[in-house]
Order: structure tokens, then sequence, then C-alpha cells
């Protein structure tokens, strides 16, 4: 990895999220569907550098296998912030990737989200969160949250936010090596698309009335008929403690007791789950706040 900081380029965390569930609970006419789901922030994270520039240039740094710059989220997110504010700025781009790719972490949304954060900073912009947040929907529905800032209850599609608060917790996050395109698992005919609405206080354990568990990922079982490694990982990690699939995959994660025993399972997962196919894995704690959040 490039010495970017002797380059001039400041630092900035984008850490990864698992959803602690996730309901399908409708569909809305235009085609998205309407979500129930808890995002979990994580102390795993990419690592973001900019260098602000004088002109208007937004430039990606380093090459960035199967996305071109056009595409790039951390580009378009720049891009977008000068359309939305006519700031004449640019600003240099590099990501150090730690946080697996497609994998259901929200990982490139992180990475867009600390761009709004930190550029409405380093750009002296003073954008208040909500607009920044109308600004990062427009790249995803992963990005609202990570500006948003802390856990959060989320409905809609997503954007729809709200704080939860979230016991200290440790997490053992397994990504087997494969790719799960999220359209097609939206897709597919196989997905239930009418759970019927929880509330927070029947997720918080505190519902009378709510006996319905809303501990699972509705799309788990469209990917793991689709992706045997999902099943695989998945079907593992359940034996060992109460597992379920982040966002639409391909990472699986469990609550661990603490970070010894998370590590502890991480070892025996490489040796026996590495021993028919490679895989990814990492343990983290549960964050209350992103680490940007003071930045709006």
């Amino acid at each position: 990895m490039q010495d970017y900081a002797a380059l001039g380029f400041e630092s900035f965390p984008a850490p990864a999220k698992v959803n602690l569930f996730l309901h399908v609970v409708g569909r809305r006419d235009d085609g998205y569907h309407l979500l129930q789901t808890v995002f979990r922030l994580l102390d795993f994270h990419d690592t973001v550098y900019l260098r602000p520039r004088q002109d208007e240039g937004v430039h990606r740094m380093h090459d960035l296998a199967g996305v071109p710059e056009s595409r790039d989220l951390c580009v378009r997110a720049a891009r977008l912030l000068q359309q939305h504010t006519g700031c004449r700025r640019g600003v240099d781009i590099a990501v150090d990737k730690r946080i697996p790719m497609g994998g259901g972490l929200g990982g490139g949304s992180s990475d867009a989200a600390t761009v709004l954060l930190a550029l409405n900073r380093l750009w002296n912009l003073n954008l208040e969160r909500a607009e920044l947040q109308e600004i990062g929907l427009a790249l995803g529905a992963d990005v609202p949250v990570f500006v948003f800032g802390q856990n959060a209850w989320a409905e809609g599609v997503g954007e729809k936010l709200q704080p939860i608060a979230l016991p200290p917790a440790y997490y053992l996050v397994l990504t087997p090596p494969v790719h799960v395109p999220t359209a097609q698992i939206f897709a597919s005919e196989q997905l239930t698309r009418n759970t019927i609405p929880t509330t927070i206080a029947a997720f918080s354990g505190l519902g009378s009335g709510n006996r319905q568990s809303p501990a699972r990922n509705d799309l788990e079982s469209v990917v793991c008929k689709q992706f045997p490694a999902v099943a695989l990982c998945l079907g593992w990690l359940n034996r060992h403690a109460p597992a379920r699939m982040s966002g639409s995959g391909a990472s699986v994660f469990a609550e661990c007791g603490d970070r010894q025993e998370a590590e502890r399972l991480l070892v025996r997962a490489r040796q026996e789950i590495g021993s028919t196919m490679p895989i990814a894995g990492f343990v983290a704690q549960g964050l209350e706040f992103h680490p940007l959040h003071g930045f709006a």
C-alpha cells in the first residue's frame, strides 16, 4: 500500500456493518422492496485517504479490480457533493480496502459515506447530516446509515432511520469466496415479500404482543439455495453459535461472548472450512457511533 500520508493525504475510517436481522415486508409500485432491519456498525474498517485539490478535479489514485473510476462510489460521492453545493474544489482519493467487496458488509457504501462526511469538513461545506443522508441515498440504499453515524433501526428501502441502543458485543464474520448479486436475490421468485412487520420493542425483547422472532434474514434461504458456499459457512457457524447472513450475503456472522471466544472460533473456521475452500474472516466489536459521527 502506498504511503499516502507522506503524500499529504488525510486518513478517515469507513466501518463495516452487519444486519442483525433483515425482513422484506412488501414491495413498492416502482419495484423497490420495503425492508425492516437493524444496522450494527463494527470496528473493522476500510481507510479512505483524501487530499483536497484547488481545482475541480476528482481523481482516484489507484485501480480497483472490476470497478472503473466512473462507477467508483467514492468518486461518485465527491462529484455529487460538488454538484449539490457548487463547490469549486476537488480531491484525490485512495482507499485501503479491508472489508470484503460484495460481502453484504457495506464496504463500498461506507467508503462513499466517509467521503461525504470528510469532504463536508475539508471543503468547509457545513451541511447538516440530514442533507448529507439525502445525497447519500442517491448513491445507494446503505449509504445513509453510515452518514447517520450510529446503530439504527431502518425501514422503507433502508433510508428511514431511528437510533437504536444495542448492548456491547463481539462478532465473528466469515466471507466465502463467492459474489452474490443483490439484484438477482431480490428478483428471485422464491423470495417471500410479506413478512409481518415487527417493532423495535419486539426486537429488543420487550414486546409481549409480538411472538415473531425478528432474528432472521429473509434473503438467507434464497442465497443458500443458489450459493452452496454460503450455506456451508452458515451451517458451520450455526453449530457453534446462533448465526445469520448479513444483507444479501455472502458474509455470515455470529455474536460471541467475548473477543477470545470469537478469535478461537475464527481459528477453527480457517482450519475446518479452509480445508475445503479459501475463506476470509475477522473478529470485530460492535460500535455505538461511527468514528466520524462529529463531522456533521
